[in-house]
């Protein structure tokens, strides 16, 4: 697996400047995304991802609505993570270090420093421990500097 680490690296950097470049989104060169993350191209220039920020597999971020004839922005900060098969609807804003639950449908703004899930999203809570990529900052620590800082 970790052969193909390299191609797939490759196969992603090539994607991002496909997007930017040709489509013209505005995707940070530091944000990452999966090769199968959905961003819109109906409307191209309405996709906003910020810095350090990371949009997983099938997450769709929409900027356009055929129904009612809408094109709006759609904006993604910065140390943000989109969770897998999860949807942004159109001109909704989701802040800096907010984390995205896998298969949530996030249909209006999202303040900053927060943990959203559920159909329609909701706040599940606050957090200051957000870092680059929607990553917590105590992420990698053993279980027992978990225990020992009371976040077990």
């Amino acid at each position: 697996m970790n052969r193909l680490y390299l191609l797939r690296k490759l196969l992603v950097s090539v994607r991002l400047v496909w997007l930017r470049r040709v489509l013209g989104m505005d995707i940070h060169p530091s944000a990452e995304m999966s090769l199968r993350a959905r961003p819109d191209r109906t409307f191209p220039g309405g996709v906003h991802i910020g810095p350090r920020s990371y949009v997983a597999f099938e997450a769709c971020v929409l900027t356009h609505d055929r129904t009612r004839g809408l094109y709006l922005h759609t904006r993604v900060g910065q140390d943000c993570f989109i969770g897998a098969r999860s949807l942004i609807l159109p001109g909704v804003t989701v802040g800096n270090n907010v984390i995205v639950a896998a298969g949530a449908i996030v249909t209006r703004d999202v303040p900053s420093g927060c943990v959203v899930a559920g159909n329609p999203a909701r706040i599940l809570r606050r957090s200051d421990q957000i870092g680059p990529y929607g990553r917590f900052h105590y992420a990698d620590e053993s279980e027992a500097d978990l225990a020992r800082r009371g976040l077990t």
